[in-house]
């Protein structure tokens, strides 16, 4: 924290035990409960409570566990009180519990004299009875260790990686991290690194412990058995006699690894499958309608249509027979008019698979006139049928089969509950669902499934093991338009890491690559796909 004139003040952990003595007897049948409470005085003068000890069942001299760890700054007065409360219920408020006394002080005081022992006093300031209060301090010298990770470029060194802080530790782990090599070495391992081990301040002006430069290439020399240990040296403390280090930094282990793309799972064996889901429902308006997202168009291609041929002819080109089966849901299907979520766009249940992206357009315009269009909007059959044979790829030997289900709506969904439960399922599968939004509706349900920021959580309190859904609205990646061609920026469907990090969780090790020699190795950009893990 800083004072108002922007002096910095640096804080010193110190751990405050609490003990009493000859407590007042405020039960009838059997001795106090007593419990101690911590309070700060704020700037304002106002009392904040900080902790509490645990409570001590009939007992007049209590000893507590509970420890009270505060910073402290020697240059501030910083106003203590511990008040002590006989417990008689289960509240949290202590105001309806007897109150057996009170002591103010300063930290300083308790700091200063390492232990106090006051009598302990009443609201009005008479002594509570022949009751004591023993405040010990104990200085922690402990430290809230983070690592800064530095690129040397052109113009200085540059941050590449930042730990996370361990609190109160001076023997700290860190949890293992990725890095590409570009990013921490330009590629090259014999390039220069710089780390700083920094002691963590919440007002941001971190404490510098030391730092030491060194190489990947020496980094990589670490085991479990014979860590890499590296001396941080402080400069500001090398005039110090006898100083040594600050410390010594220990790397266990560092590897280079190879990071696959998505086309070396391909060019591997890997075989992507994939399944398109159209939105027949109402909400998309009468398809005789130019309003309609289903406008049958005599002079072109409607939104549906447009999605479907643009994200078609990037996925097909993974797809080994290029034979997509292809469903729709939400609409009243011939000849018996009941409301289908699940029904093929070829009308043949048992081979619902078209040629092709253009077999896949030919469908859709087939059926269409044929359909009408009702609802609800339903997301889970069609997510379960593709996960009932994810399912049965996962029991496989040798795992190479990866399911993406492909969902094409208007964004509005009705059977939400069951649609998170079936996703939260599929994401222990090998399957992966891109969810692509046409029109202008709200797609705030769709959002709420790219669950990026956490993971995805059933009604019945089951989390999702991975991120398995990607949203796009279409309107975010439409570039331009015409009656017979459409651009679009395909890239954005296939930006995130969604299907490719699904991947490499179920099929990494088990599929036998074979990749020929310019895909495993690119002698032009040796670095392109590699990655440090520290």
């Amino acid at each position: 924290m800083a004072s108002a004139s922007g002096a910095t003040h640096f804080a010193t952990k110190v751990e405050l035990t609490i003990s009493c003595e000859n407590l007042m007897d405020m039960d009838v049948f059997s001795k106090s409960d007593p419990l101690c409470a911590m309070y700060i005085r704020s700037s304002g003068s106002q009392w904040y409570e900080f902790g509490r000890t645990e409570m001590i069942l009939n007992c007049l001299n209590p000893k507590f566990a509970k420890k009270f760890v505060i910073d402290y700054y020697f240059e501030m007065v910083q106003s203590l009180k511990f008040c002590v409360y006989d417990i008689d219920n289960d509240t949290y408020d202590l105001g309806d519990d007897d109150f057996l006394g009170e002591l103010e002080c300063t930290l300083g005081q308790i700091v200063s004299s390492k232990q106090i022992t006051r009598g302990l006093l009443l609201k009005d300031k008479r002594p509570a009875g022949r009751g004591t209060i023993t405040v010990s301090g104990l200085f922690l010298w402990w430290s809230d260790p983070f690592l800064e990770f530095y690129k040397q470029t052109e113009t200085g060194w540059q941050l590449a990686h930042r730990t996370e802080v361990v609190y109160n530790n001076l023997n700290p782990t860190w949890r293992p991290f990725r890095i590409s090599l570009r990013s921490l070495c330009g590629g090259d391992v014999e390039n220069p690194i710089k780390v700083d081990c920094y002691d963590h301040r919440v007002n941001g002006s971190h404490d510098l412990i030391g730092t030491f430069k060194s190489t990947l290439a020496e980094l990589q020399t670490g085991t479990h058995i014979s860590p890499a240990e590296f001396e941080c040296i402080n400069a500001n403390k090398l005039k110090k006699k006898n100083y040594k280090n600050s410390g010594v930094l220990c790397i266990k282990r560092c590897q280079v690894v190879k990071e696959y793309s998505f086309l070396d799972y391909i060019m591997g064996g890997c075989q992507i499958n994939f399944t398109i889901a159209i939105d027949f429902t109402g909400s998309n308006g009468d398809p005789k309608s130019p309003h309609s997202l289903h406008y049958i168009n005599p002079e072109g291609y409607n939104e549906y249509l447009t999605a479907i041929w643009a994200v078609g002819n990037v996925i097909q080109d993974y797809d080994s027979n290029k034979m997509f089966p292809v469903f729709g849901f939400g609409a009243q299907v011939p000849p018996s008019w009941q409301v289908s979520h699940e029904f093929p766009i070829n009308f043949n249940p048992a081979n619902p698979f078209c040629s092709g992206i253009e077999g896949v357009v030919q469908a859709y315009q087939q059926c269409l006139p044929l359909l009408k269009l009702w609802g609800p909007t339903n997301f889970s059959p069609v997510i379960r049928h593709v996960a009932c044979f994810a399912r049965q790829a996962l029991q496989q030997s040798r795992a190479s089969q990866y399911y993406v289900l492909l969902i094409i709506t208007d964004g509005v969904i009705t059977d939400m509950d069951q649609t998170c439960s079936a996703i939260v399922e599929a994401s222990r599968l090998p399957m992966s669902i891109i969810i692509v939004g046409v029109g202008g509706e709200d797609f705030s349900a769709m959002e709420f499934l790219d669950s990026d920021d956490k993971l995805l959580r059933s009604p019945n309190g089951d989390v999702a093991s991975r991120d398995i859904v990607q949203f796009v609205p279409f309107r975010d990646f439409q570039v331009s338009s015409g009656p017979h061609l459409l651009t679009v920026r395909t890239d954005i469907i296939f930006e995130h890491d969604t299907i490719f990090s699904s991947i490499n969780i179920f099929l990494k090790g088990a599929i036998d690559m074979k990749f020929p020699p310019d895909i495993s190795k690119n002698p032009s950009n040796p670095n392109q796909n590699r990655l440090c893990a520290i």
